[in-house]
């Protein structure tokens, strides 16, 4: 009989307890206590007041698309929207199961962000588990994958699924089993149903094997770790691709209602064309160093060699601006499978810089091979110091030290200067400011459900997030520019300071005044809220119109 197993009898000894546990010593079992705490702090760190900071411009738009598949009965793709479907319908789900709450709007993006650290420890057979454990917990801290992480968008998931199509890739290399088959082909099927910048990632995977097999040449890696024999069948093949085609089908087809989303599957890239390669407002020229000119077939792509990837490393994440600097030691030989992520992990970073579209949340998709890296090159240097105790204990403790330091710019970044626009992972945020405008509109719905028939005429040059924070009352109007009401008489107005001279001269009756911003990016914009059905809220606040009371 085992310690583990249960004997059939077990009599009780002079005290009354089970004399079994007297004779036999107990062996707990073991648990993975380092990879428990790196998902607990992983945790605690996106789920933490998940709404402390006001809905993000695009998590307005997204929370929109995710409410007309309440009123449609699915999500019409629309190609020029440029991200796939996926994220629309798992924050639908979402607030069906939960209630249109922000913490609620943000959820898919945060399981997705924990599923990618627990993804990370599985690399573990790969670059081995310590090396995994500490790029888990680099990534479990990152300024990046948490403050992101908070957000309602596709980053999350689309760093998911990079990273199961890598581990499809080094299982199938490494062991050749069923689970590295399926891995790759639902990595592939959710990057395309995520996010239009899928063929860069595919690409670099694709390029980085035959930049390793030439590099092999120069410099053989060590271990070499020649192709596994595969244990999957054909059939196992045709179960993936099924698969993988089905879901993508259903998703762009709209649950099989709007069959002509399927073609935004190829129609995106003509709007990603002038999105990604154009001049759209996300270019970070200052950042630029050489110059380089592409040529196609109709086509010129001018760009330069941009440092604002790196640069943000710099500010923020150090534990991959070191693994970076890793690819170095690389080029002399080391394990195989290790130089692949190198490669593909550089030739990502060099895609992602020549690209002239750039908004930081890219960040998240290239950020992990380097962690790994720098989870290897700490495990190296421990080994190659092993000699020597107290010299072996200096790269844990610097990289410790590291990892502490991401965890502090982490909590600084997401708890306390999460809408300053000096931060640049702030960008296009909404200003918390925002909540003059939505808490009396809110807090009296609270108080009145009825309220929720106000009316209300906003006038602004850009909306977003009001349209989902707001979506709950029926009678909104919203105006663009240069298309204005005849009359200023809602309930509610808002509008860009420079027009509030023209608004208050309209005005039929006597209306609180209230200043706020929306975002850094717009200039100040004016609230006006009826003094007939606001003042038990705000009762003491400049009012202006006529017959002021």
């Amino acid at each position: 009989m085992t310690s583990r197993e249960t004997p059939a009898r077990c009599p009780l000894d002079p005290q009354g307890g089970p004399a079994y546990f007297n004779s036999v010593p107990f062996i707990p079992r073991r648990w993975p206590w380092p990879e428990i705490l790196i998902l607990m702090l992983a945790a605690v760190l996106r789920f933490t007041e998940l709404g402390l900071k006001p809905p993000h411009f695009d998590e307005g738009v997204n929370g929109w698309f995710a409410d007309q598949i309440s009123q449609n009965g699915f999500y019409k793709y629309d190609p020029t929207n440029y991200h796939g479907p996926l994220h629309m319908y798992a924050v639908f789900v979402a607030q069906k199961l939960l209630g249109r709450d922000i913490a609620v709007l943000r959820l898919p993006a945060v399981l997705a962000s924990l599923l990618a650290v627990w993804l990370m420890l599985r690399f573990g057979r790969f670059v081995g588990p310590n090396a995994a454990r500490w790029a888990a917990a680099a990534m479990a801290v990152s300024p990046a994958c948490v403050f992101y992480a908070r957000y309602s968008i596709h980053e999350s998931e689309l760093l998911v699924f990079v990273l199961l199509t890598a581990w499809g890739i080094l299982e199938l290399w490494k062991n050749g089993t069923r689970g590295g088959l399926f891995a790759l082909a639902g990595g592939i099927t959710g990057m395309i149903l995520t996010k239009e910048t899928y063929f860069i990632h595919l690409g670099c995977f694709a390029l980085a094997l035959g930049c390793l097999l030439a590099w092999q040449l120069v410099s053989p890696s060590r271990p070499t770790l020649p192709l596994s024999r595969q244990s999957w069948t054909a059939g196992d093949a045709g179960w993936s691709v099924f698969l993988g085609v089905f879901a993508i089908v259903f998703f762009y087809s709209g649950t099989f209602l709007n069959w002509r989303g399927v073609c935004g599957l190829y129609e995106a890239y003509a709007a990603w064309g002038q999105t990604g390669m154009g001049v759209t407002g996300h270019e970070k020229t200052s950042y630029e160093s050489a110059h380089l000119q592409f040529f196609g077939r109709g086509w010129t792509l001018k760009t330069y060699l941009n440092y604002y990837w790196l640069a943000l490393m710099f500010r923020y994440e150090w534990p991959a601006l070191i693994g970076v600097a890793a690819c170095f030691r690389l080029l002399w030989p080391a394990p195989a499978q290790l130089r692949y992520l190198a490669i593909y992990g550089a030739g990502a970073l060099v895609a992602y810089s020549i690209i002239p579209y750039k908004t930081p949340w890219l960040l998240l998709a290239l950020l992990w091979p380097f962690l790994f890296l720098f989870g290897a090159l700490v495990e190296e240097l421990i080994g190659t110091l092993k000699a020597n105790s107290l010299a072996a204990s200096t790269p844990p403790f610097l990289a410790s030290a590291c990892i502490a330091m991401s965890m502090m710019w982490s909590a600084r970044l997401n708890f306390i200067h999460f809408a300053d626009p000096a931060e640049p992972y702030v960008y296009v945020q909404t200003s918390s400011e925002i909540r003059r405008l939505t808490d009396p509109l809110l807090a009296l719905a609270k108080q009145d459900p009825s309220a929720y028939q106000l009316t209300g005429q906003l006038m602004l040059g850009s909306y977003y997030p009001l349209p989902w924070m707001l979506a709950d009352f029926s009678n909104l109007s919203y105006f663009s520019t240069d298309q204005w009401p005849s009359e200023f008489n809602g309930d509610f107005l808002a509008a860009e300071q420079s027009k509030a001279a023209r608004v208050e001269k309209g005005l039929s009756a006597p209306y609180y005044r209230r200043v706020f911003r929306l975002r850094d990016a717009q200039e100040d914009c004016v609230a006006w809220f009826r003094v007939s059905t606001f003042r038990s809220l705000m009762d003491g606040e400049p009012v202006v119109g006529p017959d002021k009371k």
